[in-house]
């Protein structure tokens, strides 16, 4: 199958193979991301060795399923190991023996299953690693896992024998909306823009989730039988997504449910209130879920590390938590005939501000400030009533900040004299309280532009939603 995208990591992988030392490559990224797929099918059949941990097996089934791989690569029965590094050191001979010119790709999937409890599993890598590996500049070793949080600490971060052994890393990212509508195009699934940003929306740019699309349906179709029908693909995605990444996944839900409903986000001490979660394991809950690309931390603009916010930046999941989870109303036609009202204006205007926080690149690109040194964050005020909230500052090294205003919108935006007193407070608070000396520009960005009226002068420049589909 054609890979889509993805240019920048197809030539990473092309430089890793071209090395002249040996190579130790951890790939990570949110599960349905598409790590495999990047990795299977940029080597096709090039493997020297390919494997995948079996998920919820045991140490001998996770043995077994080696010994069977290695058993079908070297073309000859090997004896089934009692230890990993017994195990490694068998892989070790077939690499050893094989008749492969240049690179040897070993390529391990889903690491973090074959580590099950006291298993020894690290050891025999740092083994295989350690001892024979790392002296082979023929060798280009590449693990993968969807536990993120496992690749972070178990290897990454790794104190003991394989101790900054990892060579290179690779951070595997949704697809931005130019690479959807590639997608979207190469499965002659034609949407149009407004179409493929509401995807966006719902499921982020995750290919696993988009494939399920089917052509000749209208993205309302797709959702309603992907989510609503009764036997929908993605109905209980969200319990089997957190589930296959952490063991007591509970605690884990518990707290994006909780920050599914502050869409700027929420204090550790307002986690804590909010969900009884405290200590240690709330620390490890938000590393984890921060590490799976579930929730994003960040200081408000010039606040101090004390008031650092976490925010969710799940697209699936703020959809599910506000149009899935205990739904009794749910059907065939159910997002089809979804009637707007007041929490699905909250929830549009939510998603599509994180639609255009995924595009920040774009909307620079836009500006014209793609090579200025540039900083963006949030800020809210706590002197004006009701409350100053700015989601989105880009902070400029020429002298200007770009307050950017998101708007979601079905037609051209219009600034009424309403809007337009908002955008003036909202800038004069910022100016006033965080004590401003650059120049302040008010942007809009929106669907289809801002209409030109009396209150448009006021906007110094706008950005819209075909901006964010440059590449």
């Amino acid at each position: 199958m054609e890979i889509i995208g993805r240019y920048d990591e197809q030539q990473t992988l092309q430089q890793y193979v071209y090395s002249d030392r040996p190579e130790f490559v951890a790939v990570y990224g949110r599960r349905r991301v598409g790590k495999t797929f990047l990795i299977r099918e940029y080597f096709k059949k090039d493997f020297s060795f390919y494997i995948s941990g079996l998920a919820n097996a045991t140490k001998k089934e996770q043995l077994e399923n080696f010994n069977t791989t290695l058993t079908q690569y070297g073309r000859r029965p090997y004896t089934l190991a009692k230890n990993w590094t017994e195990a490694f050191r068998q892989l070790i001979h077939l690499l050893t023996h094989s008749k492969k010119k240049g690179k040897k790709i070993i390529f391990i999937d889903e690491l973090p299953w074959f580590d099950t409890p006291r298993s020894g599993f690290i050891t025999g890598l740092e083994y295989f690693w350690n001892t024979w590996a790392s002296s082979r500049p023929d060798i280009l070793l590449i693990v993968c896992g969807s536990a993120t949080s496992w690749i972070i600490n178990k290897l990454l971060k790794n104190r003991g024998g394989l101790h900054n052994r990892v060579t290179r890393r690779m951070s595997i990212e949704p697809f931005n909306l130019a690479e959807c509508e590639k997608f979207f195009h190469h499965k002659k699934i034609f949407l149009d823009r407004k179409s493929i940003v509401g995807s966006y929306m719902i499921f982020g740019g995750i290919p696993f989730y988009l494939n399920m699309f089917e052509k000749g349906l209208s993205l309302a179709q797709n959702v309603d039988k992907l989510c609503f029908a009764p036997n929908g693909a993605l109905k209980d995605e969200f319990s089997i997504l957190y589930s296959s990444l952490f063991k007591h996944s509970e605690n884990h839900k518990l707290l994006i449910k909780a920050l599914a409903k502050k869409r700027m986000g929420l204090t550790r001490e307002e986690i804590i209130k909010e969900t009884k979660l405290q200590g240690g394991g709330l620390s490890s809950l938000l590393e984890e879920l921060e590490q799976c690309s579930f929730i994003r931390s960040y200081n408000a603009y010039e606040k101090k590390k004390k008031e650092r916010l976490y925010q969710l930046i799940d697209f699936y999941s703020l959809f599910y938590l506000n149009f899935m989870i205990n739904n009794r109303r749910s059907g065939e036609h159910f997002w089809a005939n979804l009637i707007e009202n007041a929490k699905h204006r909250a929830w549009s205007g939510y998603a599509f501000e994180q639609v255009c926080m995924q595009h920040i690149a774009q909307i620079r690109r836009k500006l014209g400030i793609s090579g200025v040194i540039t900083y963006s964050a949030a800020w809210r005020s706590k002197k004006s009533e009701p409350a100053a909230q700015i989601d989105l500052l880009i902070d400029r090294n020429d002298g200007i900040i770009n307050l950017c205003e998101m708007k979601y919108a079905e037609s051209e935006f219009i600034i009424d004299k309403k809007q337009d007193e908002n955008l003036r407070n909202k800038k004069s608070a910022f100016i006033n309280e965080a004590k401003i000396r650059k120049t302040v520009h008010t942007t809009m960005v929106t669907t289809y532009g801002v209409k030109r009226n009396e209150y448009w002068n006021n906007v110094q420049s706008e950005v819209t939603m075909n901006d964010l589909f440059v590449k």
